[in-house]
């Protein structure tokens, strides 16, 4: 409660005050007045009520808590938009050239650029504004909302409602215009219809021209007043139809389902075994998995799975948008790539269940087509036999040949039929192939006739003996020994430099005339590759 600064209490009246605060929160006693005649709140804070020695007080107030000290310079005017003053009859000195105006000059003049101006016309002097200065405050300075006029929005809620209560009443008319062409229309076609049928019928019109405004209080706008001045914190729509039960006296079984007064929440079905057709509410777990509730449990797992497989800027609580247009490309791309599989196998294989219409002839199996039979139910006339056709592609000849590879057998390989070749994708050569392929078959059987015949009349074959190095020589050659020997040391000396080419000297003379010793001595020396004790000898 609000108290003056005042000195010392005795133990008698400090509890007579605690009584009175307490009679004062109970509502028992009546509220403090303060200086201005205002009740003051008692629950109010101590602390916050009483005021600082320093001030003197010698009532209760709430004035200390106040913004008290007010700048008296400071005003909450605002210019006069549009305002006019004096207009003069004729140009004065000074004023602006364009249109006459002494309260700007011409370069800060805002109206079009006449061609000839006012200075040198004398004719349309514009008045002057009205110029105004303010002195405002810090706060004043940066107000945004510093002279607007709310009465200038209640004009655009005004249009809007003008608007709505249009559509409102067209939506009606052509809701009654279509309820009375079907009451005619039944009247018409139908004179021997039901008595419960035309009362229905009759019922629902008078319904229709019944006002929404009596009929439920649902579009209706209040305003809700909570302030103790009597202001509106807002406007609310009536929501409620007041004929609704509340879900927790739709079963008031104390073992039905369990409703939570503070979250206002029924998670199971209080009727499980009502029909669903008739039941108005299943729970809360019933919106969890339909509508808005199961896309946004989809995006979760989404968010989940993109980010198990390393797509760690996916998070749901650090960036919500983006995981949601993540999840939006994800399905884009997903729904592209099924189409794009449906075009392409009913490209491939055809759409049975297509708008095209089948033929006559294959939807009741009748045709004019004369067709005869033999005994055995062969025809013999008016239809021939199709080859049935294949998803592979047929008759496609390559490399000028007219037959498909595999139409020719011949000594257990296969080869076109054209041109008898058993070479693949091998150009055709036609006819003249055929026969240039037999006529080197008979050319080959020839010369293998004459060959044996050859063999037979020739005597018998005298073995020449061919020297060591290779070409022809007499039969009665004779190699020195003492010349072999020498040939031997120097092929070893050879090997050796070639093993190690730091003995190899720079004025090295090539000869080539090699001896018959010479050649003998390296045809013994060399390495056979066939040899099997060649890894033995060096």
């Amino acid at each position: 409660m609000a108290t003056a600064s005042v000195g010392f209490k005795s133990r008698e009246e400090h509890r007579k005050k605690q009584e009175l605060e307490e009679a004062r929160k109970a509502g028992l006693a009546p509220a403090e007045i303060d200086e201005e005649g205002k009740e003051i709140n008692p629950h109010i804070p101590q602390y916050m009520s009483s005021a600082p020695w320093y001030l003197n007080a010698e009532k209760p107030s709430l004035k200390h808590q106040r913004k008290w000290k007010s700048d008296p310079n400071y005003t909450k005017s605002w210019y006069d938009r549009g305002v006019r003053t004096f207009k003069a009859d004729k140009y004065r000195k000074g004023a602006c050239e364009n249109c006459g105006a002494m309260t700007h000059i011409t370069k800060l003049c805002i109206e079009r650029p006449r061609k000839i101006g006012a200075k040198w016309t004398n004719k349309h002097i514009s008045p002057d504004e009205k110029i105004e200065s303010f002195k405002l405050d810090y706060d004043g300075k940066r107000d945004r909302w510093n002279g607007y006029d709310m009465n200038q929005y209640a004009r655009v809620i005004e249009r809007y409602e003008a608007r709505d209560e249009a559509r409102r009443k067209f939506l009606k008319e052509q809701q009654l215009k279509k309820l009375e062409e079907k009451s005619k229309k039944l009247r018409v076609d139908e004179d021997c219809s039901d008595d419960e049928e035309e009362e229905e019928d009759a019922l629902k019109l008078d319904e229709a021209k019944v006002d929404e405004s009596k009929q439920m209080d649902f579009a209706k706008v209040e305003k809700r007043v909570r302030t103790t001045g009597g202001g509106s914190t807002g406007t609310v729509r009536n929501l409620r139809i007041r004929e609704d039960t509340a879900k927790y006296l739709l079963n008031l079984d104390v073992n039905s389902a369990y409703y939570d007064p503070k979250t206002r929440s029924m998670r199971e079905d209080p009727l499980p075994n009502a029909d669903p057709n008739e039941k108005f509410y299943a729970g809360d777990n019933q919106y969890r998995m339909t509508g808005q509730a199961l896309d946004f449990k989809k995006l979760n797992v989404h968010a989940w799975e993109s980010f198990e497989k390393g797509q760690a800027e996916i998070n749901m609580q650090a960036a919500p948008s983006q995981a949601e247009l993540l999840f939006k490309n994800y399905k884009a791309a997903k729904e592209k790539l099924k189409k794009q599989m449906k075009e392409s196998i009913l490209e491939k294989y055809g759409n049975a269940a297509s708008e095209e219409e089948i033929p006559r002839e294959l939807l009741l199996g009748q045709s004019e087509r004369e067709v005869e039979y033999d005994r055995c139910g062969r025809i013999i006339k008016g239809m021939e036999s199709s080859v049935p056709k294949s998803k592979y592609e047929e008759d496609v000849y390559i490399n000028n040949h007219t037959s498909v590879w595999g139409s020719w057998w011949r000594d257990h390989q296969w080869g076109y039929k054209c041109c008898q070749q058993t070479i693949k994708n091998s150009y055709c050569t036609g006819v003249a192939g055929i026969e240039a392929a037999k006529e080197t078959v008979d050319l080959m059987k020839s010369n293998i006739e004459r060959k044996a015949n050859s063999y037979e009349m020739s005597g018998p074959v005298t073995e020449k003996r061919l020297p060591n190095w290779g070409s022809e020589t007499q039969e009665d050659l004779v190699l020195d020994q003492d010349k072999l020997a020498e040939a031997l040391k120097k092929e070893d000396e050879r090997k050796r430099e070639e093993k190690d080419e730091r003995k190899r000297k720079y004025n090295v003379q090539w000869n080539d005339q090699v001896t018959p010793e010479e050649m003998e001595a390296y045809r013994m020396k060399r390495m056979h590759q066939d040899d099997p004790m060649k890894n033995l000898l060096h």
